[in-house]
């Protein structure tokens, strides 16, 4: 429903300000830590890495520990210096980090899932750990005793997770490509309503306070949903992060494609696609509407459907092309004839930006308070930008571009 995202030429680039190499396979998860020189790496090579810059401006690993199971996500809490790892085999172990960053103590081990872990979350309010699993289901256990609160099943594989705490809500996309919101309580959950908009599975979500609104990517057709408008990636979407001070969205995709989006405007919402057996302007019948073929005697037409109106129509009726930002078609969609000419010259202004990466990015993290991002994925190499000329957050300190 919306148009394919292509990199353009900027004035204003992501600043690449390091390159981290060093995992023998594909790394699951980077985070930045904050006020620190520092990134924290978990890979599939089974190994959990902090890496801390030095003076001769190169990232060495001041912690190397490895697992028994390959690690496929992480949750880090800078406060408290905890670390959540989770692995293959369905265990999440806690480990905290010394103040110096120079050595990691195991706490405990969770036996979360029976499968991979697909996402955790930790909330020091309630001192609990919320994760979701290919077991198909999300479960949250006590920190302090380490014991099973609750557990709900899918009936697909569960493949990410965002909790807001002050309300208690979860949002768990899962393979069959709905979201669920869930209502969690000490040991028990309700279910509140399920979100059918995606095709495939759901490998994303992001919960945004500011306007409730619930963001994830399909992997078919590479939809972007924000609230009820809908952009397309040139190709999967694997992490995003929404910008309150600017009111920016930034997602990360595949491809190694970064886009930036303003989000500071009242966005139209895009139009549900509708069914007809024939043409909605001109009523000649599609290829399946045996009896109107019979009864005209004509051959039936492909349908299309137009990404402004959402009209089905045949390709005579939408000869045209458009970009509509407004509605999250940055660049050329077919729309109908009658709409193109509804589309004047200012509503095909740009309200997004697009850049690349130039390495597969399967995970991305932000420090927003510095304007930093971290990407990661199957090239085994971890980046660190800066993200200020392009979000225009405060600027980013501690980190030389190389």
């Amino acid at each position: 429903m919306a148009a394919e995202i292509h990199s353009r030429p900027q004035s204003r680039r992501p600043v690449l300000l390091s390159k981290v190499e060093g995992h023998q396979d594909a790394v699951s998860a980077a985070l930045l830590i904050p006020k620190e020189d520092g990134v924290i790496t978990a890979g599939e090579d089974r190994t959990i890495r902090v890496w801390l810059k030095r003076d001769s401006g190169q990232y060495w690993p001041s912690i190397y520990h490895t697992m028994a199971s390959p690690c496929s996500a992480m949750a880090y809490h800078h406060d408290s210096r905890r670390i959540f790892v989770g692995q293959d085999n369905g265990a999440i172990m806690e480990f905290h980090i010394s103040e110096d960053f120079n050595k990691m103590n195991f706490v405990k081990t969770y036996p979360a899932h029976q499968n991979r872990v697909s996402a955790i979350t930790f909330c020091l309010a309630s001192e609990w750990l919320i994760s979701t699993g290919h077991d198909k289901c999300i479960s949250w256990m006590c920190t302090r005793s380490g014991s099973m609160l609750g557990r709900h099943y899918f009936t697909s594989w569960a493949s990410c997770l965002q909790y807001d705490h002050e309300t208690q809500h979860a949002f768990v996309g899962d393979y069959s490509g709905q979201i669920t919101l869930l209502k969690l309580e000490q040991n028990t959950c309700s279910v509140i309503t399920t979100l059918k908009g995606h095709e495939g599975k759901v490998t994303l979500s992001l919960f945004m306070r500011i306007n409730r609104g619930l963001l994830g990517d399909q992997a078919v057709f590479k939809y972007l949903w924000v609230n009820s408008v809908c952009f397309v990636c040139s190709d999967k979407v694997q992490a995003i992060c929404y910008i309150q001070l600017t009111r920016q969205l930034v997602s990360c995709s595949a491809d190694g494609g970064i886009a930036v989006w303003n989000m500071d405007i009242s966005r139209e919402e895009a139009p549900q696609w509708l069914e007809s057996d024939s043409c909605q302007k001109c009523e000649q019948p599609f290829f399946w509407n045996i009896k109107q073929m019979w009864d005209t005697k004509t051959i039936g037409l492909r349908q299309h459907h137009c990404r402004k109106c959402g009209q089905a129509v045949c390709g005579k009726c939408s000869t045209k092309r458009s970009s509509y930002p407004i509605m999250g078609f940055e660049f050329q969609v077919r729309v109908c004839d009658s709409c193109f000419e509804s589309i004047k010259d200012e509503d095909r202004t740009s309200l997004a930006t697009f850049h690349e990466g130039k390495h597969n990015i399967s995970h991305m993290s932000m420090d927003i308070s510095r304007g930093l991002m971290v990407t990661c994925g199957s090239d085994r190499i971890v980046k660190i930008w800066d993200m200020t000329p392009v979000v225009g957050c405060s600027l980013a300190t501690g980190f030389s571009s190389r």
